[in-house]
């Protein structure tokens, strides 16, 4: 199969390019048909433009001139450049050639007839600035007619290059190509067909083809990947059978009507998706998508009462000890006064109250247990396991999730709990293998966050109102982007601003210092003693991104603001707001550029997290947004999850029919491995 052979069975690729085509992902000749043309980056030959006719928007374009002169010239910090201007019948332009460029510009002289490619700007005279230059003489014979693309390079790559090799594996792909979507699937949905799509996707005979062809392979791609995630629900949810829990009886009622507020529609509205998955014989696998602040927790204690209602044991996971206990406070206050016996499991317990826990809980004595990861141990051992919770889905891999799950005999139900706000589509991608419920908006009694955004100059105006906030009895966060002082980066510090205030503002106020370098332990008591009371002001790195409920901080003060994605900076907002006073969140930002002001504002005008979510996808893309990798999904080659939502809805319900096919995985599975590989990490090993 000549598609798993090495690059190097191609002229001209020895052991140095094939060095440079593994460091952008190319390692076999199927890999470099797979490398897709930058997104929108083709440049068109076909028709060449007049100088007049440039758009000076920083857009690539291609147009002819003739060379009328040569100069160099040095920039404000004494860079050497040099600039050729060119001209037609219709005007003048400069190119600009930079470093390592400026041999190509020697080369040309005055007269010589050239076809160019660059950025266009406009100039500080009437002639148009062109950077990114390349060239080529006008009379080359190699000169490629039509759409060309354009493709990320690395090393000493050039786009001839690629190009060059891509046509020369084209060619093998002519002779045998294996298809990598169900035959079925092409023709009904009438897509190109693999070799006519990735000769378009590299050379287009059109606009029209190259569009289909890039649809073909985001179809493919989110077609593949939604059949993987649905085929592996089929075979780690639905392999064991189900506990079926009866309709809401009288515990639950009662435990509704004494909650000391009244439940919003929407967490009514999610409670009544979860209650029903309950009652189904088919194993409930839910995600509750709750906005910061939206009340999830008591959501959970439903749950978990329904259970115990019904004759069951149930547990709940935590990412840290410090939340886990505060979940287990909670959960008492909720459910003890109706006989519902609630245990804590957390590392660092004593051995013989483990011991005991562990007992009690194997004999069925312990209704609900909160814990840790310590859930997770095999002595952990239930009598009747009949739900599985896990909040802050995102800490949790999809093997913990499983080995959760396994502590009992049947299909327990599974819900996960998260406060990061995903898109839908994108939920439908990141968690294909779960129904999902939202939750939006603040339990009654919630007063909006308000959010101020000042320039650094206005820090010490900034930190005499921390101050006040003390002195009024509140608390307060200070969140900086950094631990310590780093030179490549100009950016406060949590180590320089605890110093800086605990000479100055914070020299009679309790404080302390928390980041990631903290042993557990330490990280534990520092913030035990912020939820007590005992420490008034809590200078921090975003591990507190995920924390504890303290009511009673109502200011959150966040240095650098700009270093931040929106959604971060929700929820770190969301640490405050949470009682009944009026909370602040101030974002202090030593930026002036208008792009960065602007997302700033955008925090400002939202408190809503899943529109500051599509904004913040928007802004820098789905894999540094929300980390697809946690999830052990492979990032999207040529997909979108903002752009391709209508498609990501077709290939969903396609993939969910097609699964139900006989053998419908034997055949789907090849393809599901030739599209991503390994890149799944554990979910396809089953």
């Amino acid at each position: 199969m000549w598609w798993k052979d090495k690059v190097t069975i191609l002229k001209g690729i020895g052991a140095k390019k094939a060095e440079e085509l593994a460091a952008v992902g190319i390692f076999t000749v199927g890999d470099l048909l797979e490398y897709y043309p930058r997104q929108g980056a083709y440049l068109d030959y076909s028709r060449l433009k007049k100088i007049k006719e440039l758009d000076m928007d920083g857009t690539k374009q291609v147009f002819r001139g003739e060379v009328y002169g040569v100069r160099n010239g040095y920039g404000s910090s004494r860079r050497a450049y040099t600039v050729v201007t060119v001209r037609d019948e219709t005007g003048y332009a400069n190119l600009y050639f930079f470093m390592g460029q400026r041999y190509a510009a020697k080369k040309l002289k005055n007269g010589m007839e050239l076809i160019i490619t660059g950025r266009v700007r406009p100039g500080r005279t009437q002639a148009k600035s062109v950077s990114e230059v390349t060239v080529q003489a006008a009379d080359e014979e190699n000169h490629a007619p039509g759409i060309v693309p354009v493709y990320a390079l690395a090393g000493n790559l050039t786009q001839n290059n690629l190009r060059k090799w891509v046509a020369e594996a084209l060619k093998l792909a002519q002779q045998e190509l294996p298809e990598s979507l169900p035959q079925n699937i092409v023709e009904e949905c009438h897509l190109q067909n693999r070799l006519t799509a990735l000769q378009n996707i590299h050379f287009p005979i059109s606009w029209e083809a190259l569009a289909q062809a890039k649809h073909r392979f985001v179809f493919e791609e989110l077609f593949l990947l939604q059949c993987g995630l649905l085929y592996y629900r089929q075979q780690s949810h639905d392999s064991r059978e189900g506990i079926k829990h009866g309709a809401d009886g009288t515990l639950l009622k009662e435990i509704i009507a004494n909650l000391p507020f009244v439940l919003t529609p929407q967490q009514q509205k999610a409670w009544q998706e979860i209650s029903l998955d309950m009652q189904d014989k088919k194993p409930m696998h839910r995600i509750l998508q709750g906005d910061v602040g939206s009340g999830k927790t008591v959501i959970s204690a439903l749950a978990l009462a329904k259970a115990k209602e019904n004759g069951y044991q149930s547990c709940i996971m935590a990412p840290t000890e410090i939340l886990a206990t505060q979940h287990y406070q909670t959960l008492t206050e909720y459910l003890e006064p109706f006989g519902v016996h609630v245990g804590l499991l957390t590392g660092g317990m004593r051995t013989k109250a483990r011991r005991n826990l562990l007992l009690e809980l194997e004999l069925g004595m312990i209704d609900v247990l909160v814990g840790t990861h310590a859930l997770l141990e095999e002595d952990v051992r239930f009598a009747n396991l009949s739900l599985a919770v896990t909040d802050e889905q995102h800490r949790f891999g999809v093997e913990q999730r499983a080995r959760l799950a396994n502590k009992s005999q049947n299909a327990p139900d599974v819900l996960v709990m998260t406060a990061t706000p995903i898109p839908r589509t994108l939920a439908l991608t990141v968690y294909g293998d779960l129904d999902i419920s939202v939750m939006k908006g603040r339990p009654p009694g919630r007063k909006p966050v308000q959010t101020l955004c000042y320039t650094d100059e206005r820090r010490r105006e900034v930190y005499a109102g921390m101050v006040r906030q003390v002195k009024a009895g509140r608390q307060v966060y200070v969140v900086c982007p950094l631990i310590e002082h780093s030179e490549a980066m100009e950016a406060h510090s949590a180590e320089n601003v605890f110093a800086e205030l605990k000479a100055d503002f914070l020299q009679d106020i309790p404080c302390a210092l928390l980041h990631g370098r903290l042993k557990g332990a330490e990280k534990e008591a520092i913030m035990e003693a912020f939820a007590a009371g005992e420490i008034k002001v809590l200078v921090s790195t975003t591990v507190i991104e995920v924390g504890v409920n303290v009511p009673n901080a109502t200011l959150m003060i966040i240095e650098n603001a700009e270093r931040f994605g929106l959604a971060q900076l929700h929820q770190l907002r969301g640490r405050v707001g949470r009682g009944s006073e009026q909370s602040y969140c101030v974002l202090l930002t030593s930026a002036d550029n208008p792009d960065s002001l602007a997302r700033l504002q955008v925090l400002h005008d939202s408190e809503d997290g899943f529109y500051l979510a599509e904004k913040d996808l928007e802004l820098r893309g789905v894999g540094q947004l929300f980390g697809l990798r946690q999830h052990g999904l492979p990032d999207l080659r040529i997909a979108d999850i903002m752009r391709d939502t209508e498609t990501i809805i077709e290939v969903r319900r396609l993939a969910q029919r097609q699964l139900q096919r006989p053998n419908a995985w034997q055949e789907l599975r090849a393809l599901v491995d030739m599209q991503f590989g390994g890149r799944f990490g554990m979910i396809f090993n089953t």
